[in-house]
């Protein structure tokens, strides 16, 4: 409604030296309006100006107000319907009053009309700060009388009564695995967080979510969670340990409870205002919302990437690439890495804030934003919208008919051209092989096309438990370790169309012996070669890393295959590979004497020769623990 303020502040500032009605009656009902105005009371207002123009119907400034009024209420027939009769009685107006009759036929699609109002309005004032939203205007006529005429699918449904209540709920924010949901709730003016369960296909009472992040004292809001479900980063404002009016904090959990929030500081948080954080999913780089300096208009996207020496790095604008000369807000980017979500008004659209989406090309850049459509936008203010990790659907909050009362969650259909990146997430506890005990580990995917580490971060210290998202269509390097532990390897191959639904898996790694066995599931060879292919490199670093972290540890680095093919030559190729791991640790400083390698050909398969599966995981390469 920050259109419809701006408009009636300018009407009043043009009122003053508008001419009054003769009629006194009329003139005595046209002064009522504005101290109700002031108290909000809209209804009240129309009536008195209805009661004004009833005693002078030639009353052009009871039909200019009664037209502002009328845009409070989003009445925006009404409004445009008292624009007009306005400007009938006497066409040398305002252009304030031009402005107000082309919004109102820009809000009810008249967008040819609006355009040429627009047109005329520039006319009269072609410098001022409103001229440059009338430019802006003039595109989103352009846009929308096209746009409006391929609408999208849009059937938004109401979460349901455990998350919604009579009281406001907006902001959501969703784990990956899409059980959890963490949403601002308003109560009495305060603003706190609540998280509700996604069970038995309903979303079940929604609760606070911990006392020390919530506070009666402050409002918490507008914050992102990431896939995994173990940090929350949001907005805080007015602190005591701020740098400005809002500034950005970070909780992690603990267990079953979360920590103290902290300020993340420099160079994120500024003397200046920052919110609506969204965090990359391999949790190194936050994207947010500021107002300084240096950016392309009023509130811009920023962000920020976690250093090699684990700090926040310089905050870097986004650029003519996704911010504009207007706002833009509320980002998210989604659990692929690669797509944006955000609202602006400085985009083409349906005016005031529209929501699009921006996919990052390989070169890391962002491309042109894409409006979601109608009627997912439309003439009123879109904002706040995340995804699902499987990108199906999306949520949002808004004002519905169908609503608790205030604002409510929904949930609605992604359009098809809209959706992310398919996405796929391992998800699962760590435990000791001979105890069955949960064990704090540390877990690592690596994407083996980029050799990026897409996750990174410890299991949760009470339950085990651990949730990495992978993007369909690489191959990624799966590795848990945990000190005193031999390490787990495993290998994902995500091809698109291949996976169902995501990994579930319960991972057992034994204490550091005698005797024990790993297979090295990411070390690769062309067929009947033993050179090591380079996507090899990050497990036999990894490698690398436990034998200096376990001085006193020699291995055999044993090499297997599969019973195709002549017994010798499956011996000798066994043979070549195991040499060639040694060789790589040699010459990487690993002390030769630790080491030895022999090949076992296919005597010593772990798997049915039978199948291709079986015939996969049987040329493989492992190293045994030959002392401690």
């Amino acid at each position: 409604m920050r259109f419809c303020f701006f408009l009636l502040s300018i009407f009043l500032s043009f009122s003053v030296f508008a001419q009054s009605s003769s009629n006194k009656k009329a003139q005595n009902f046209f002064e009522r309006a504005n101290p109700l105005i002031d108290k909000q009371d809209y209804l009240s207002a129309e009536q008195v100006l209805k009661s004004a123009l009833e005693a002078d119907p030639l009353f052009q400034n009871a039909y200019i107000l009664l037209a502002s009024v009328y845009s409070f209420e989003k009445k925006n027939n009404e409004a445009k319907a008292a624009y007009q009769k306005a400007i009938l009685i006497n066409k040398n107006v305002a252009p304030i009053v031009i402005y107000g009759l082309a919004e109102t036929e820009f809000a009810t699609q008249e967008y040819d009309k609006a355009k040429q109002h627009f047109a005329e309005f520039l006319i009269q004032d072609s410098s001022s700060e409103r001229a440059k939203k009338v430019k802006k205007y003039l595109s989103d006529c352009d846009f929308a009388s096209i746009a409006i005429k391929k609408p999208v699918k849009f059937s938004p449904v109401n979460l349901g009564q455990g998350v919604n209540t009579t009281d406001a709920e907006y902001f959501p924010a969703l784990t990956a695995d899409g059980e959890t949901l963490i949403f601002t709730r308003q109560v009495n003016g305060n603003e706190d967080f609540w998280t509700a369960q996604f069970k038995n296909n309903s979303w079940n009472l929604a609760t606070p979510l911990s006392t020390k992040i919530n506070t009666a004292k402050f409002n918490e809001g507008a914050q992102t969670i990431s896939p995994d479900g173990k940090y929350l980063f949001f907005t805080g404002c007015n602190r005591p340990d701020g740098l400005g009016r809002c500034d950005i904090y970070v909780s992690h959990r603990e267990g079953k409870d979360w920590g103290e929030p902290y300020n993340v500081g420099k160079p994120v948080n500024s003397e200046y205002w920052e919110s609506q954080p969204a965090i990359s999913p391999d949790g190194r780089t936050l994207y947010f919302i500021s107002n300084r300096p240096g950016g392309s208009g009023g509130y811009d996207i920023w962000k920020s990437t976690i250093t090699d020496d684990a700090k926040w790095g310089p905050a870097i604008n986004l650029g003519p690439e996704i911010n504009t000369a207007f706002d833009e807000n509320t980002p998210f980017l989604h659990v692929d890495g690669k797509t944006l979500y955000f609202s602006s008004d400085g985009w083409p659209g349906f005016g005031n804030k529209d929501i699009y989406y921006s996919k990052m090309d390989d070169t890391g850049k962002f491309q042109k934003p894409i409006n979601l459509g109608y009627p997912i936008n439309s003439f009123e203010n879109e904002s706040g919208l995340i995804v699902s990790a499987d990108g199906n659907f999306g949520l949002f909050s808004s004002n519905l008919k169908d609503g608790f009362g205030g604002q409510d969650i929904y949930s609605f259909g992604i359009p098809e051209a809209a959706k992310p990146m398919k996405v796929s997430y391992v998800k699962g506890i760590v435990r000791d092989k001979d105890s069955n005990k949960t064990i704090e580990s540390n877990v690592q995917v690596i994407d083996l096309k980029t050799n990026q580490t897409v996750f990174y971060d410890y299991t949760d210290p009470e339950t085990g438990q651990f949730l990495a998202v992978m993007p369909i269509g690489s191959n990624y390097l799966f590795n848990v370790n945990a000190e005193g532990y031999l390490f787990y390897s495993e290998n994902f191959e995500l091809k698109a169309g291949d996976i169902n639904k995501p990994y579930q898996i319960e991972v057992y790694i034994e204490k550091i012996k005698q005797g024990g066995n790993v297979t090295l599931k990411n070390i690769f060879f062309d067929t009947n070669k033993y050179n090591l292919l380079p996507a090899s490199i990050r497990e036999l670093d990894l490698l690398i890393d436990f034998l200096h972290q376990n001085e006193k540890v020699n291995i055999e680095i044993q090499g297997h295959t599969d019973n195709i093919g002549d017994d010798k030559l499956n011996e000798k190729l066994s043979f070549n590979r195991a040499n060639a791991v040694y060789n790589y640790l040699v010459k990487n400083e690993i002390d030769a004497k630790r080491l030895t390698f022999k090949g076992f050909g296919a005597s010593k398969p772990i798997a049915d020769n039978k199948t291709e599966i079986g015939r996969k995981s049987n040329r493989r390469t492992s190293f045994l623990i030959t002392k401690i």
